[in-house]
């Protein structure tokens, strides 16, 4: 039996410990990302501590709740309910990582907002969020986030790569954050994929490892700047 077999054959065991792993990386980058930002109180900090505050909730009720419901340990008619929940909570966090690109762009430099989960420009991507997910309940489909999630990535991509070049010299961490950000696209590209070959084993585990190294590769990123702190 080769590695790929034993993975597919086991997967709702693998898919816990996958969701409790991107959890834990995801609760370290919030909890080191949260004491940069006390230390600088740069605004786009809140917004990238937010992204992987959201991250971290969307893969833990995915694929722990998911596969506690796949074990009948939790009533079946949830799982509508865990995927609906799963696709809101990935889509605000890449928004948020946008928006921790964005924010100079969007807001008044004067004007700090009390919370960063949620003020008026956030707000609207919350509504977006709800239309998407909306839109693929509707039409019982993924297509919306998946073109939703390549286009902004495509965007963070850019703007990140020309942020890398700016201040390249300055901030070590912005050349962690476009390779991140290209891998995530990678990444939902081979989501895209495995949804058009009716969810493909081999392209699944492949995005499990492209997303494993993305959240890994921030979290390198993220102790890195703070230990220059």
């Amino acid at each position: 039996m080769n590695l790929y077999s034993l993975l597919i054959e086991n997967r709702e065991i693998i898919k816990i410990f996958y969701g409790l792993l991107i959890g834990l990386i995801c609760l370290i980058i919030v909890l080191k990302v949260d004491k940069l930002f006390r230390l600088s109180l740069h605004q786009g900090i809140r917004y990238f501590r937010n992204a992987f505050f959201f991250y971290g909730l969307a893969f833990i009720v995915r694929y722990v709740f998911g596969a506690l419901i796949f074990y009948e340990l939790i009533i079946g008619k949830y799982s509508l309910v865990v995927t609906i929940i799963f696709k809101y909570f990935l889509i605000m966090a890449g928004f948020f990582l946008l928006y921790s690109l964005l924010w100079k762009k969007l807001e008044i430099t004067n004007k700090n907002y009390y919370s960063s989960l949620f003020n008026p420009k956030i707000t609207i991507f919350y509504i977006m969020a709800l239309v998407i997910v909306f839109l693929d309940y509707f039409w019982q489909t993924h297509y919306f986030i998946f073109i939703s999630q390549i286009i902004l990535f495509t965007i963070a991509s850019g703007i990140s790569y020309l942020n890398y070049n700016r201040g390249k010299q300055e901030h070590k961490f912005l050349k962690f954050y476009f390779v991140a950000m290209i891998l995530a696209l990678a990444a939902w590209i081979f989501n895209s994929i495995s949804a058009l070959l009716e969810w493909n084993q081999g392209f699944l585990i492949n995005s499990y490892l492209s997303n494993i190294i993305i959240f890994l590769l921030f979290l390198y990123g993220v102790i890195n700047a703070t230990r220059l702190k």
